[in-house]
């Protein structure tokens, strides 16, 4: 998940030729998962139109203080706009609009938006190399940071009079990297390493059949999803199961097996600050694996099983600096054994759910977990797993702080 999932962005376009790369930005932002209102100067709507901003943002495009078609219709409040939004970015910021800017010169709606803004405010200069490189404009580039406008400085490379130089407005792709480092700067995860495993491991008897359980991995995924956005770089050992990868600044390992899991999760450890064990691993496979598919013919057949790798024990005993979780799900005498688990594993605290509790477990959307520390125990009710997902990353950040 990105950084920029459930923001409001204002964007600003104005009227210079890099305009047309605002369609690709605004789905950049869409696919991160921000919401998109759009604010465009007059002369802006010469290089891309309204109504192509409007069918990607999902939002009416805004470029003058009244609609000039409807008499009747309600003022654009500029005010408002401003209050909005969690962050504006004008892009691209072409010399007349960043000097007007810089004067609070306000004749559109875009300016005045810009002037009633209290929101970060971000721009990306677009302009040929000798209106770039021109003393008025620099005082502009200047003056605004003075303010404390955040500039998204311009690209060098082939401009739209033919010259070669800076003035290119960065990439839209450029502009998302930047505005996710941005915010990444003051993220309680950043720069912590956080490997999570996910989802069922499959253990095979056979080519056709296997022995394997019905988590879905729903929860482990969200836990990903949710220390991502709070800047973590996370790794997401994943068993099989039918989710897509998180969004977001993760690295995806798809294992099948309790073996492949384990030596992805011995691969990353040692870099890691907090391994997280959300999945539910088979605790045991078939003694030896049959080459061919085992027809039926007798009235019963015995497999001889053996225990699988214990990946959170072995983590355990290896744990230097860092953080483990684990995870217990039971049916009976669950405290007891969330506790058994937490100290024979070296955890530093234990999530448990029990199938007895209605909404909680496998498959479903919701759960119902309490928080096992050595010391302490913290309940909770029946909540969505993307709010127990945020409850536990929470608890990580207080240990780590602690």
């Amino acid at each position: 998940m990105s950084v920029l999932s459930g923001k409001k962005v204002l964007l600003g376009v104005t009227g210079g030729i890099a305009a047309y790369k605002t369609a690709g930005l605004v789905r950049l932002f869409i696919k991160s998962g921000a919401e998109v209102r759009v604010v465009m100067t007059p002369a802006a709507k010469e290089f891309i139109t309204p109504l192509t901003l409007s069918t990607l943002s999902k939002n009416e495009v805004y470029s003058s203080f009244t609609n000039e078609e409807d008499e009747n219709a309600t003022w654009n409040n500029h005010v408002e706009l401003g209050l909005w939004a969690d962050f504006m970015l004008i892009a691209p910021a072409t010399a007349s609009t960043l000097s007007k800017m810089a004067s609070g010169n306000s004749d559109n709606l875009l300016l005045a938006t810009y002037l009633s803004a209290k929101c970060p405010v971000f721009f990306a200069p677009a302009m040929d190399l000798d209106m770039y490189q021109h003393t008025s404009t620099r005082n502009s580039f200047e003056t605004l940071q003075s303010y404390g406008n955040i500039m998204i400085p311009a690209g060098t490379g082939e401009l739209a009079s033919g010259l070669k130089g800076e003035g290119r407005m960065a990439e839209p792709e450029e502009i998302i990297q930047f505005l996710e480092s941005f915010f990444s700067e003051d993220l309680p995860l950043k720069g912590k390493k956080v490997l999570i495993t996910a989802g069922p491991t499959y253990e095979a008897i056979d080519p056709v059949r296997f022995i394997g359980n019905h988590s879905s991995g729903k929860m482990g995924y969200e836990i990903a999803a949710v220390a991502a956005k709070n800047g973590a770089e996370v790794t997401l050992v994943s068993g099989p199961t039918h989710l897509d990868a998180p969004k977001g600044k993760i690295r995806m390992m798809r294992v099948t097996s309790t073996r492949e899991m384990y030596e992805a999760v011995q691969e990353h450890f040692t870099e890691s600050d907090v391994f997280i064990a959300a999945a539910a691993v088979a605790d045991y496979k078939p003694k030896s694996v049959a080459a061919e598919k085992i027809k039926k013919k007798e009235a019963s057949l015995s497999i001889e099983l053996t225990k699988t790798e214990d990946i959170l024990a072995s983590m355990g005993a290896q744990k230097k600096h860092q953080k483990l979780i684990g995870f217990a799900l039971e049916t009976n005498n669950e405290e007891e054994n969330a506790k058994k688990k937490l100290e024979k594993k070296n955890l530093d605290f234990i999530v448990l759910n029990s199938l007895r509790d209605e909404g909680a477990g496998f498959k479903g959307d919701t759960n119902k977990v309490s928080i096992i520390y050595p010391d302490r125990k913290i309940d909770f009710g029946l909540k969505s797993k993307k709010e127990v997902a945020r409850d536990i990353v929470q608890e990580i950040i207080e240990l780590l702080n602690a």
